[in-house]
């Protein structure tokens, strides 16, 4: 029998769902209105009076007016409203800054005002209601829910919260979820991330846990001491643990082992949020790609990758987007970021409507001597791989071998297994081939013998949790790059088997 709060669900997801495709169905009509308020909004912002926001009145002359920034052009404006001045990037002062750790530029301070707030709630809120709506499956609203996320204690900062984007997301749960939602507050708020995950194992054994989401890496890490503790499969352990919901890094590399893990298949619903803004969800369960949110205070433009390093590339806006063309994604938020590259790289699967899948990262590729492979390519090239064989990985990473000790330079593919493959060089072929095939630069620097194909380094168990440990940067939102084109990760890596 369906409880109340179950029962509830299905209306409003209809109600919601219907909401989606009102915006969805007149895509450029939304983006424009999405603009033209943001125009107006910040026109008498130290930003909106630097760029003469009073005279733009469409997208060709925003991009005469305002030329592409990341965080450290940008960070000149971002200081003064850290400083605590008012109406610099958006009116009045934000109420949060999400601090993160940016590789190349320190701690971030990403602003997040009133208006934006609540696109970061409602979209995960959202894309469980349209599961809800396609799948008529309801009954997981009655269990336990556990996101695995950084702690939500913030500081103040001149008048501005700062914390953890998923730390700063916990403090909008809505009341009828907090009987639900696990880890306990207290759980929550231990920093170091081992303690933190033995202390949710802990608290969450006994319950009934329905939805389990989090960064795939950080996940596989609870689930495999929830095995340790019980010797049993997760599934086994939570019998009506039915919905994994994740988001950060694409999951195929991990869907055989955390199946694994499971001991059998489970719905996934996967996200795109960041602390910049909350930019897609998975909107239907066998549709690849990620519904675009159009109607959340961002307007989008996008570069084509491949161009991107060009002095002048062309940007366009949703209107002119291709399916399966690797992009540079741009965005100007209700927050205070305009045409602000994120360093995402996005592919359409569909301009009806418009859904994304995550293709990697601007600076995460290799382009060591010209073949510019990209995060989607190894991962696709892994993938199909270990197709139909019993080999599972862990996680890996990838760089360039400039200078070996002898013979052509290669591509180094870092690799963790959990089960071993019985020929390296085997498994090495087969993804060297999926490469070629993908990329014809790489193709052709192999055929004309400028690399040699690819070789694998084993990594020894646990080898990357501790790398990352090492750093600093274990647990939370912390991703291990996929690729890389220098051998920072690598040079003097301890791990290797």
């Amino acid at each position: 029998m369906l409880s109340l709060k179950s029962a509830l669900a299905k209306p409003f997801a209809k109600r919601i769902y219907k909401k989606i495709q009102n915006w969805a169905n007149k895509p450029v009509e939304t983006q424009e209105n999405v603009f033209q308020d943001l125009i107006a909004e910040a026109t008498s912002t130290e930003f909106g009076k630097d760029h003469d926001f009073i005279s733009i009145n469409n997208h060709e002359d925003f991009v005469k007016r305002v030329p592409i920034r990341d965080y450290e052009a940008l960070k000149p404006y971002v200081e003064k409203v850290v400083a605590g001045e008012k109406n610099i990037l958006w009116k009045g002062q934000p109420i949060y800054f999400a601090k993160t750790s940016g590789t190349t530029s320190g701690s971030k301070y990403i602003p997040i005002t009133k208006e934006s707030m609540p696109s970061h709630v409602e979209a995960a809120r959202n894309a469980i209601l349209m599961y809800i709506h396609e799948t008529g499956n309801a009954k997981f609203v009655d269990g336990k829910m556990i996101f695995l996320q950084g702690s939500p204690i913030l500081k103040e900062q001149n008048g501005v919260q700062l914390g953890r984007l998923s730390g700063i997301v916990a403090h909008y749960v809505p009341k009828y979820l907090q009987k639900n939602r696990l880890p306990s507050w207290k759980t929550n708020c231990i920093e170091d991330w081992e303690t933190k995950v033995d202390a949710i194992v802990e608290e969450t054994l006994p319950e009934n846990m329905t939805i389990i989401s989090g960064i795939p890496s950080w996940v596989q890490m609870y689930f495999e001491k929830l095995q340790q503790k019980t010797g049993k499969k997760v599934g086994d352990v939570f019998k009506n643990f039915n919905l994994f919901i994740f988001g950060g890094v694409n999951y195929e590399p991990y869907r055989a082992k955390f199946e694994s893990l499971i001991g059998r298949k489970v719905d996934s619903i996967e996200l795109y949020p960041a602390s910049e803004g909350f930019f897609a969800f998975q909107d239907k369960q066998n549709e690849k790609g990620m519904l675009l949110q159009l109607n959340s205070g961002i307007f989008y433009e996008f570069i084509k990758a491949d161009e991107f390093f060009n002095e002048n590339p062309k940007r366009i806006t949703i209107a002119n987007v291709e399916v399966g063309v690797n992009y540079v994604m741009i965005i100007s938020t209700n927050a205070g970021l305009w045409a602000y590259n994120l360093g995402d790289t996005v592919e359409f699967t569909s301009t009806n409507p418009y859904r994304v899948i995550v293709s990697g990262r601007i600076k995460h590729f290799i382009s060591a001597f010209g073949e510019h492979v990209i995060g989607k390519e190894v991962e696709q090239a892994m993938q199909e791989a270990l197709l139909n064989s019993n080999i599972s990985v862990t996680e890996f990473t990838v760089a360039p071998q400039i200078n070996p000790k002898e013979g052509l330079p290669y591509h180094e593919w870092f690799i963790e297994f959990e089960n071993e493959p019985e020929n390296l060089s085997v498994l090495a072929k087969q993804i060297d081939e999926s490469l070629q095939k993908q990329n014809t630069y790489y193709f052709d620097l192999i055929k004309g013998k400028v690399l040699q194909p690819l070789k694998i380094t084993k990594v020894k168990k646990g080898g990357f949790q501790e790398y990352m440990k090492s750093v600093g940067k274990l647990g939370g939102q912390n991703k291990l790059p996929r690729l890389s084109n220098d051998r920072k990760i690598v040079t003097n890596f301890p791990y290797v088997d």
